[in-house]
């Protein structure tokens, strides 16, 4: 009997040791959350960062804190506690770009983090001025192969609208294989003119002062409905509801182009499973058929809210393809 005894205070030790980490999952949070915005306050990342970190915290019963840093936040996020309480917002500039332009970067997106989901993706727009003589993207495309540095581009160095711009270059590019074995290739002949941003290089392009740039579309989509700015084709796979009358690179021409910013949310590497999974069902309940979701579509963002496993498979794609558009380009990580 007092074996019978020892052996089931033993068991139930030995039951409540799991039981313990199972049970303060399911009481998470108990505490208010962060969430790393790894970019100034005000700019449209913040903005979907903080749309993110209100309808978590309503959902979750527990404020979501908004932590606003510069670029180190991602690395500072990689280094946080896995306790399922420090949040980061990711995106293709953090979790991609900045992969291709920086071998050495001092944190690995696919190693230091488990992604949760993706919220939203947003297309680039070309555009031109008004008074061009550009009416559509093969006007460009035959101007620019037949006068080579003729045309010009806005170019903020390694910005999604610059790495877009040097994947419509490689896309739109032709190559005949010569009798003895050469290559010709005939290229878009654009010529880059630095600009520290978009908004100055919006204005140059208004000015006449630049051919075109590709920039973001709740940046161009004002000026194209006043009437400032044409826009000739858009980067995502389809037409965006925002601009309807344009269309996209894929469907004038380009079959399955597509270069789009995104965003979406991630944690350290070892946030318990429950959790994310609990926060992968959150975001599904805060961004789909909801008010939240109305709001993003009306910015002209598809909303995606993805699972996490397909969140981190398309991170790994991403990383992969903007490598290859900068080693092509041979663009150099910013100073």
């Amino acid at each position: 009997m007092q074996f019978l005894n020892a052996a089931v205070c033993v068991l139930a030790a030995f039951s409540a040791s799991f039981a313990l980490p199972a049970l303060a999952q399911e009481t998470w949070p108990t505490k208010p959350l962060r969430l790393i915005i790894p970019f100034p306050a005000g700019g449209s990342s913040d903005q979907l960062g903080r749309l993110m970190a209100k309808e978590l915290g309503q959902k979750l019963g527990q404020p979501v804190q908004v932590e606003n840093t510069d670029s180190k936040g991602t690395k500072a996020a990689a280094g946080a506690a896995p306790d399922g309480y420090t949040l980061v917002l990711s995106g293709v500039g953090t979790n991609a770009i900045s992969h291709a332009l920086n071998p050495n970067l001092d944190y690995d997106s696919l190693k230091d983090f488990v992604h949760i989901s993706q919220l939203s993706e947003g297309p680039n727009v070309l555009a031109v001025a008004t008074a061009s003589p550009l009416k559509s993207l093969q006007d460009l495309v035959e101007t620019g192969k037949a006068n080579p540095g003729k045309l010009t581009y806005a170019q903020v160095h390694a910005s999604s609208g610059h790495l877009s711009m040097e994947l419509l270059k490689q896309t739109v590019s032709t190559c005949v294989s010569g009798s003895t074995g050469t290559r010709n290739c005939t290229t878009l002949g654009l010529t880059g003119v630095p600009y520290t941003g978009a908004k100055p290089a919006l204005e140059a392009l208004a000015d006449n002062k630049v051919s075109m740039l590709i920039t973001n579309l709740d940046a161009v989509a004002p000026l194209v409905r006043s009437g400032k700015l044409r826009a000739l084709a858009v980067t995502s796979l389809f037409r965006n509801p925002q601009l309807p009358d344009v269309p996209s690179i894929s469907e004038a021409g380009y079959p399955g182009f597509k270069a789009v910013s995104w965003v979406g949310i991630s944690a350290p590497k070892g946030t318990p499973p429950a959790v994310v999974a609990r926060l992968e069902k959150e975001m599904e309940n805060a961004f789909k058929a909801t008010e939240a979701r109305k709001q993003l579509e009306a910015q002209g963002l598809v909303v995606v809210v993805s699972r996490s496993v397909d969140y981190t498979d398309f991170i790994r794609k991403e990383i992969e393809r903007w490598r290859r558009v900068v080693k092509v380009a041979g663009i150099q990580s910013p100073a």
